[in-house]
């Protein structure tokens, strides 16, 4: 019988093949000039041994960490674990760069920081030096924030620009938000509505302004006004419900509504239903984000599918297959319109 599992090194590993450790290392990292029989006899060993590489085993072979860190908004991821609301940015976010660092024998590390604090600086350098991350996922509002990118570039520590297209360094990957926010008015104006307003996201994250930009000028290009029609959200549920409030009250109120995301989209939802507003007989709703509560409402959302995992695995990839951070062209990960039970002609 083998040994278990959690007393077995990378020394016992050499020494029942009969190479050294370096050779172990370079089996276990997939590297080159490796002799096909010796590296099946490491193998047949790892195999025999029971033996899970570590971090500490793949660092043998040189710097590399095997780590890709990804940052989040603390105060905002916070709070909606707190409040329990369902949103899956974190759950998609973890599955596409969980899923790709395993295929290239990385992992993946989640920390939250406040994108806002004055020390963001000092409280990220720690991070870093604590982990030594190979490459860095920055998530909005962090991916347009120059006390963190400048940083990062400073000590040319790779890393890629979730949702942005500010030019500068590291890889930018956006989701196409304005072509997405077009998508969902175009659909709409297809139904022959007339009246379309739009909730807007926080102001400081850059998606929230390209989502209004598309709204825009897809009615601009149908020939519709938009004055009355917009109202300023932040992603919250509670901030939905006073939007779609405002907008509601207008002397003409919109026919239809597209939400910045998904929260705000049930908020939309529930206050029409507070006023005894049929959706979509007497209101149209769509979403941004799709996460799985829209599939639990009555009716159904029509929802903007944001490839949140795709966008990250391509993230990973950059990073792990790139040993610098470029300042090219921006990568598009193209979203979709799901269409559901709420959209209808008005």
């Amino acid at each position: 019988m083998g040994r278990r599992t959690q007393s077995v090194t990378i020394s016992h590993v050499a020494a029942d093949a009969g190479v050294s450790l370096q050779t172990v290392s370079r089996v276990i990292n997939n590297e080159p000039n490796v002799r096909p029989e010796m590296k099946a006899r490491v193998q047949a060993s790892i195999e025999k041994l029971n033996y899970v590489p570590s971090i500490a085993a793949q660092r043998m072979s040189g710097s590399r960490s095997y780590l890709i860190l990804v940052i989040n908004d603390r105060e905002r991821t916070i709070a909606e674990w707190r409040a329990r609301r369902g949103a899956d940015w974190v759950d998609q976010m973890l599955l596409g760069g969980m899923l790709t660092c395993a295929e290239y024998g990385y992992r993946m590390i989640f920390e939250l920081v406040d994108t806002h604090h004055d020390h963001v600086e000092r409280e990220l350098s720690g991070t870093i030096a604590a982990l030594q991350p190979d490459g860095i996922i920055l998530t909005p509002p962090h991916s347009e924030n120059p006390l963190i990118t400048n940083l990062l570039e400073e000590r040319q520590i790779p890393f890629a620009r979730i949702g942005s297209l500010t030019p500068g360094s590291g890889f930018a990957i956006h989701m196409g938000d304005t072509a997405s926010a077009i998508m969902a008015t175009r659909h709409l104006i297809d139904l022959g509505h007339t009246r379309i307003g739009f909730i807007a996201g926080a102001p400081d994250y850059n998606l929230s302004h390209w989502r209004v930009d598309g709204w825009r000028h897809a009615m601009t290009a149908a020939g519709l006004s938009d004055a009355g029609l917009y109202a300023q959200g932040d992603f919250s549920y509670e901030r939905g419900r006073v939007a779609a409030s405002a907008l509601l009250d207008q002397p003409a109120p919109p026919t239809a509504i597209i939400a910045s995301n998904d929260q705000m989209a049930l908020a939309a939802l529930d206050i029409a239903q507070e006023r005894g507003l049929n959706v979509p007989s007497d209101l149209s709703l769509i979403s941004f984000d799709n996460t799985p509560v829209v599939r639990f409402t009555n009716p159904q959302l029509t929802a903007v599918d944001q490839p949140i995992a795709a966008a990250f695995s391509k993230a990973v990839e950059l990073l792990i297959h790139q040993s610098t951070s470029t300042s090219g062209e921006p990568y598009l990960v193209e979203g979709s319109l799901v269409v559901r039970a709420s959209t209808a002609p008005p």
